[in-house]
């Protein structure tokens, strides 16, 4: 998924400077952005408070929206670089198309995840027959400097690894959790889950203390560590947990998302993440004259323009603000 700010802000992510290396409860309010012409998201990160959380470096979640009668998410083709988009649906379809060639539908609880290394470019769309609902998250995470030019991939998982507990149904969808590993590719440590929740449960979901952590409301009635997290709203929890209390009073559906402390600071701008201005310039101008970055075929309409960088140096502001 594309960030479709015409005004893209740039900032740097990473850094052990910022990360909170003991259990907090920070609730992040999300930021509603226009995705296209018929979808709003709220985003989560970067946010005004935290820009990263482990690797994971932008997260959107949208819906549930009744798409019944309408086009649902149309997202033309555009760039990505030093990444990997990881899509996350409940409910509805998202056909994935890129300039390597694939073309896959995404449908719920299965991992569509597209690995930009040096460059890539991709559509997202609602199907033209799609369900009536449309609910989901798009998140990417940062790629270390180590691997940051592989070559672009894209991996499809429909079969996931799952943990369960009384009340809890743990899809894993990046990483490792209670012993259950993805199979999606990751190159730092790192995990993502969907925690499905059924009304009355109280769990404890284990987690590695040098992680840092945060939980992504996406329905439901739930409260973290005693917080009460509403859909569309994240809370960051910092680092030094080795379990993490879940209760729920309706049925529900949160994603937990963690990793080991980013080292390395990034610039982030658009749909690029770099180290340095010179980078991110060169990838603007590549994906503006048409190098580098591939062809889509087969998306009914043109492809993104790259929004002006802005007049003045793009420089490091850290992992909050």
């Amino acid at each position: 998924m594309s960030n479709l700010d015409r005004q893209a802000v740039p900032s740097v992510c990473g850094g052990r400077g910022f990360v909170v290396a003991e259990p907090v409860r920070e609730l992040l309010a999300p930021r509603h952005v226009q995705l296209g012409e018929s979808t709003e998201v709220r985003r989560l990160l970067p946010n005004l408070g935290r820009r990263m959380v482990g690797a994971w470096a932008f997260v959107d979640h949208y819906g549930p929206d009744d798409i019944a009668d309408e086009p649902g998410m149309q997202v033309p083709p555009h760039p990505h670089m030093g990444l990997q988009t990881v899509s996350w649906l409940h409910e509805g379809e998202v056909l994935h198309r890129d300039s390597l060639g694939s073309l896959r539908t995404i449908r719920p609880r299965e991992l569509g995840l597209m690995t930009s290394g040096r460059a890539i470019s991709h559509s997202e769309e609602s199907p033209r027959s799609h369900a009536r609902f449309l609910h989901g998250a798009q998140l990417w995470v940062a790629l270390p400097d180590a691997h940051r030019h592989v070559e672009p991939h894209f991996q499809h998982h429909s079969d996931l690894p799952v943990v369960t507990a009384p009340g809890l149904t743990a899809t894993l969808i990046l990483g490792g959790l209670d012993g259950a590993v993805s199979p999606g590719t990751a190159y730092t440590p790192i995990v993502g889950a969907d925690l499905a929740l059924t009304a009355g449960a109280d769990v404890r979901v284990p987690l590695e203390p040098d992680f840092e952590y945060a939980v992504l409301a996406m329905s439901g009635q739930t409260e973290v560590d005693g917080v009460p997290v509403l859909p569309g709203s994240m809370l960051y929890l910092g680092c030094g947990r080795r379990e993490l209390p879940v209760r729920a009073d309706s049925d529900a559906g949160l994603m937990l998302l963690g990793g080991e402390p980013f080292e390395e600071e990034l610039l982030m701008w658009w749909n690029f993440i770099g180290r340095t201005q010179e980078e991110i310039e060169a990838a603007r101008r590549d994906w503006m004259e048409g190098s580098r970055f591939g062809e889509v075929h087969g998306y009914d309409g043109g492809r993104l323009s790259a929004p002006e960088l802005p007049p003045v140096p793009l420089k490091p502001r850290g992992r909050v603000r």
